[in-house]
């Protein structure tokens, strides 16, 4: 059996960090892409993957990041598109240049990844692209307009991209991360009152695994004691 290959892009600590752990141990290369690639020289490291340089709001960054990992993975199974952009504030207030940064990381950035990753996968006919959504996906919060833009943006892609690749074997998936996350050794996270990293990755992971015959398209992540 071939060994299967991933890309996290926006690859960091937290999620990302339990994401690139869990798909070393199960077998697969990997390669790291995000802004700043100083900060995972330790995760790249302790899960054997490559680190690369890139800024999803970019689309050169993009397609030359993408270029790159040609050379080093091949095609890969698996593309997780994790990076995201809050900027909080009343209406009023806001920076538009900033926001309009902000809503391109989750917008821009999320459909040049995808169609870097689709572009790959078609003519093989398979692999899977998951996005990190939020409760800010299907739900608009005051002075955090900014961040359901892109998020509601980033929802819609999903939903669009199911529709047009799972007839082609090219499984989309959108995790809704609804709660605050902490690492698997947060001893402050009293009766699983906040989403574990780590059990995260495992639901990414198990959705990568589905037969097709039962795909998911959107999974909804909430600690046992959220309010709905």
């Amino acid at each position: 059996m071939s060994v299967e290959k991933a890309i996290i892009v926006g690859a960091g600590h937290g999620l990302s960090a339990s994401l690139a752990r869990l798909l070393s141990k199960s077998g697969f290369d990997l390669v790291l892409a995000s802004r700043n690639v100083e900060k995972n020289y330790k995760l790249a490291k302790e899960t054997n993957a490559i680190l690369e340089e890139c800024d999803v709001t970019s689309i050169q960054q993009v397609e030359n990041f993408f270029k790159k990992s040609d050379n080093i993975l091949g095609i890969p199974d698996l593309v997780i598109f994790n990076p995201s952009a809050r900027l909080r504030g009343a209406v009023e207030e806001l920076d538009m240049h900033a926001a309009k940064k902000a809503i391109e990381v989750s917008t821009i950035g999320a459909l040049s990844v995808a169609k870097e990753a689709a572009t790959r996968m078609l003519p093989r006919g398979s692999g899977s692209i998951f996005f990190t959504g939020a409760s800010a996906s299907v739900k608009g919060f005051a002075n955090s307009s900014v961040f359901a833009v892109g998020k509601f943006g980033l929802r819609g892609l999903a939903q669009s991209l199911a529709r047009e690749l799972h007839p082609k074997n090219i499984h989309i998936g959108h995790f809704i991360v609804d709660g605050q996350i902490s690492s698997p050794f947060d001893t402050n996270n009293e009766l699983d009152s906040k989403l574990i990293s780590d059990e995260i990755a495992n639901a990414y992971l198990q959705m990568h695994r589905q037969h097709r015959s039962a795909w998911s398209w959107e999974i909804e992540l909430r600690p046992w004691i959220e309010r709905f």
